[in-house]
């Protein structure tokens, strides 16, 4: 047993007070203030009965006089308080010098505990444990479906600096420094994330979405069939993502969030479309036909609405109605003994399908008469009896006739004549070659024939109609109609007039002329087996001259060579060489000049071909 000798050693020297010095050594900055006022006995002794408290210092001074104990017992409250207030400063301080480069106590990461740990280990385990997580698979539950999915893949890894900034430094905050001597704090990794690649990832998902039956009436062989509506499950993308982002680092399985589908159908309103509109249907329409026109979609209130197909019921009335319908009909233009007639237009008279088809859904369902009339409507002709009349189309204005052709270019250049006879062109308006035929391909009754492709004879489907255009132009040439585009061949063909010819192609190179005149203008064409005529029709104000220039500047051919076969068509060649055509129009009645214009054309040489 220790004598009392020894009371106040460092080893019997009580905790407290043994504690507040080794704090006070520790922290040398402390207030020198704060030391010299620490009690200089010891606070308690030991004895054989244990521990008591050490006895009154004498006073110093003056003692106040009796009744005056309350003041002294503040002055000893004020002086403990402020000892305990620097046992704890001391402590904080002490603390707060100890940990500097640590991680804050009680810090956990993803599951990985750093609290405490030195900043460099730290940051090093962190390395080790959750680098690795980005490239392995992590298991997925979506509602009832396991899936997966690899962070890295998904657009996802580490983002250290932001984690480390969420980790923090050192508290400051007494009471928080405190608090983790207690407990922990959990921190979630902060991500860098690819947006695109996690968005694939999360539509990826969607495949596992289970989608709304929509409640509906069916036909099984004309017989309504009731289907019932069941709701769906589909994953919330939004919250998938956020759900990604915060948690692929720190759990062993995501549970990614799913929403409710609702079904926009009630049962009860099945039931009443199958009773009220797809049973009374079946009594107007035939199983196959039902199916074809009736279908039921959601009305937007829980209920079912009818929906006809349309077209698909035209497709089923128009044929019993077509007997009853009237075309209607531009009118034109005959010609007989060398002068045009009016052929009168016909008014239009056909079924309004929207109005006539607007009394079918309430039709279906009628319990009574079930027939309605159809609404038909009248149609005007474009070209009316009245506006062919005062056209003023009484005489021929302009005509050319060209021949020689045989054969497939025969049957292009016919089928093209019987497609453009008849048309009329308003004055002031323009004719297209192209436009107004359309593709000429082998639907529309076209054969391959010759053409010039690239400068050597080959073949297409639709080709001689190149002479029907130079035959076209020169009608129009000579009865004076503008020029509104036209391109010649690249080289001469010795049966059309030089300088005064013309070419076409699908979609390419057109044909056209302006008619330029006050009254219209009707073409005409006639076609043999081995010419073809184009006739316009109008009313003469103008002639016209041709006057053709001599050949100048020739050009000699080169000679190719090609392997036989259909891609080799031989040829003799010829020189190329540049002339020019002058059109001078003059008015008819007066003979006065009205323009005068000159053309050049340089054709190129025909190469000799040789096929071998």
């Amino acid at each position: 047993m220790p004598s009392e000798s020894n009371v106040g050693g460092p080893a019997d020297r009580p905790r407290g007070e043994v504690g507040l010095r080794k704090l006070l050594e520790a922290n040398r900055t402390f207030d020198a203030d704060v030391t010299a006022a620490l009690p200089t006995q010891p606070l308690a002794t030991v004895t054989r009965d244990g521990w008591s408290p050490a006895p009154a210092p004498a006073p110093a001074g003056p003692q106040p006089p009796t009744g005056s104990g309350t003041p002294q017992l503040a002055k000893r409250i004020g002086i403990a308080v402020g000892a305990v207030f620097a046992v704890g400063a001391a402590a904080y301080l002490a603390d707060l010098a100890l940990s500097i480069g640590e991680v804050p106590r009680g810090t956990v990461v993803a599951g990985v505990d750093i609290g405490g740990m030195d900043k460099a280990e730290a940051n090093a385990l962190l390395h080790d444990e959750l680098g690795p997580r980005a490239e392995r698979p992590l298991p997925v539950r979506i509602g009832d479906v396991q899936a997966s999915l690899v962070p890295a893949v998904a657009g996802l890894q580490v983002n250290w600096d932001g984690t480390w900034d969420a980790v923090g430094d050192q508290p400051l905050n007494p009471v928080r420094r405190l608090i983790s001597l207690f407990g922990t704090r959990d921190v979630q990794v902060v991500s860098t994330v690819d947006a695109a690649a996690l968005d694939q990832q999360v539509a990826g998902f969607q495949v596992h979405d289970n989608p709304t039956v929509e409640g509906t009436v069916r036909f099984d062989n004309g017989r309504p069939v009731a289907v019932a509506p069941v709701p769906g499950r589909v994953l919330d993308t939004a919250a998938a993502r956020t759900t990604i982002t915060e948690r692929w680092a720190s759990s062993s399985e995501l549970d990614l969030p799913v929403v409710a589908a609702p079904v926009a159908v009630r049962t009860e309103a099945v039931q009443a479309a199958l009773r009220d509109i797809a049973t009374p249907a079946i009594s107007v329409l035939t199983p196959e036909q039902i199916a074809r026109v009736l279908t039921f979609v959601p009305d937007g209130n829980g209920g079912l609405a009818p929906k006809i197909d349309n077209d698909a019921a035209i497709a089923l009335l128009a044929p019993q109605l077509a007997t009853s319908e009237v075309e209607p009909k531009d009118a034109t233009f005959t010609v007989g003994a060398g002068k045009p007639t009016v052929v009168p237009a016909v008014v239009g008279n056909k079924v309004d399908w929207p109005k006539t088809l607007e009394k079918l859904p309430a039709l279906l369902t009628a319990t009574g008469n079930r027939t309605t009339e159809a609404v038909y409507q009248r149609i005007e002709p474009k070209l009316t009896t009245d506006a062919a009349n005062a056209l003023g189309i009484t005489e021929m204005v302009g005509q050319f006739t060209t021949g020689g052709f045989s054969g497939p270019s025969g049957v292009n250049i016919r089928t093209v004549a019987a497609k453009v006879d008849g048309a009329v062109v308003k004055p002031g308006d323009t004719f297209s070659l192209n436009e107004f035929t359309g593709p000429r391909t082998a639907a529309e009754g076209y054969v391959e024939s010759g053409i010039i492709d690239k400068g050597r004879p080959s073949t297409a489907v639709g080709g001689g109609i190149s002479q029907f255009a130079t035959t076209l132009y020169n009608a129009a040439y000579f009865a004076g109609m503008e020029d509104a585009g036209h391109t010649e061949h690249s080289y001469y063909i010795s049966r059309y007039p030089a300088a005064r010819e013309a070419t076409v192609f699908d979609g390419a190179i057109d044909l056209a002329f302006r008619n330029n005149t006050a009254t219209g203008i009707y073409i005409q064409t006639v076609a043999t087996g081995s010419d073809i005529t184009v006739r316009l029709w109008g009313t003469k104000t103008v002639d016209v001259e041709s006057i053709t220039g001599e050949k100048s500047k020739p050009t000699e051919p080169q000679e190719i060579t090609l392997p036989k076969g259909k891609d080799c068509i031989a040829s003799e060649g010829a020189p190329g060489f540049t002339i020019s055509d002058t059109r001078v129009i003059t008015d008819r009645k007066t003979g006065a000049q009205v323009s005068r214009h000159t053309r050049t054309v340089k054709y190129d040489p025909i190469p000799i071909v040789k096929c071998e």
